[in-house]
């Protein structure tokens, strides 16, 4: 099957777990005791048009079979309707999802250029003092709550002063020129970065680690080397090829953890991303926005897999006749 008929496909097959992730979030949110418009009828600028629109919309008078197709078939359209604040979600979801992106894509790239170099020579190096250090500081790492981590590094930022402490760019970020406003956002990200890229890079080295110890002891790489090919050759061309398979199969789940994993630490660092706001709709039993938020992550789970069943047919040619 050629690529273009391969991504058809899977996009064809997420359809229904979408669906079934709408079913489980939406049935969930409105059989629990809160009424989804409550804060937008206590709050004085929401005017009494708007509150109809959003009791019409949702059909809130009528059965929750009724409801969640009324919302399915707004959501199709792409109208997520308005927040408890009166804003457009789908205004609020377009700001957040690209800071998300930005945020998830650099700790990705660079637990990637980290973990795998890492991996590679903690295996090839068993049991060595480098690769104990090694053990040692990953587990570390895989034990430090994400939330706990942040806290420490916003402590550090406080008493430094040399980094930001919160949000994504500085109050006068719109009079900057172009490279002073990247380098605005960079200063930003550091902190939430090294959270996350903490977190992540302790599992992502472990693995590449057992995936390459399992590699080197398997037959035909004894039989490279009993050839008399030079270590470099084994370890880089035929043993990396083959372990790092199963990494980019999981490089697809990586945007789902990040995901929830950043959601504490944007909210430690006021990091105006998906993760948060998922939280402050949630305090504020915003309905449709939790909604659009939980499906806007799926749908980034969805497309982060898809990226890597891509990437892996391509590394692995043996697949492309499976598919």
């Amino acid at each position: 099957m050629n690529l273009f008929g391969y991504i058809c496909k899977r996009i064809v097959q997420t359809i229904p777990l979408l669906v079934i992730v709408s079913l489980i979030s939406f049935f969930i949110i409105r059989l629990s005791p809160v009424d989804p418009i409550a804060e937008l009828r206590l709050n004085p600028s929401i005017s009494q048009e708007t509150l109809q629109k959003e009791i019409k919309r949702l059909n809130l008078d009528k059965p929750i079979t009724i409801q969640y197709m009324s919302w399915a078939k707004s959501f199709v359209r792409g109208d997520l309707g308005f927040t408890t604040e009166g804003e457009k979600v789908s205004v609020k979801l377009k700001e957040r999802i690209l800071n998300t992106l930005l945020l998830t894509s650099v700790v990705i790239f660079m637990t990637w250029i980290v973990g795998i170099p890492l991996g590679i020579m903690s295996a090839y190096k068993k049991e060595s003092s480098f690769d104990r250090i090694l053990t040692i500081l990953a587990s570390i790492g895989m034990a430090v709550p994400s939330f706990f981590l942040a806290i420490l590094m916003l402590i550090f930022a406080v008493k430094t002063g040399w980094f930001p402490v919160g949000g994504l760019t500085s109050y006068n970020f719109d009079d900057m020129s172009f490279f002073a406003k990247v380098f605005d956002i960079s200063k930003h990200l550091v902190l939430p970065v090294i959270v996350l890229f903490t977190i992540s890079l302790s599992g992502l080295q472990r693995q590449m680690r057992a995936n390459m110890l399992e590699v080197l002891d398997s037959d035909y790489i004894k039989y490279a080397r009993a050839k008399g090919l030079s270590e470099f050759k084994v370890v880089l061309k035929h043993a990396l090829r083959n372990a790092v398979n199963p990494m980019i199969t999981l490089m697809g789940f990586e945007f789902a953890g990040l995901l929830s994993g950043a959601a504490l630490t944007e909210y430690v660092f006021q990091y105006p991303g998906l993760g948060r706001l998922i939280l402050e709709a949630v305090m504020r039993s915003d309905i449709n926005l939790v909604m659009a938020s939980l499906m806007m992550g799926t749908i980034m789970l969805v497309v982060g897999n898809l990226l890597a069943d891509i990437l892996l047919m391509i590394t692995d040619p043996r697949l492309r006749g499976k598919s």
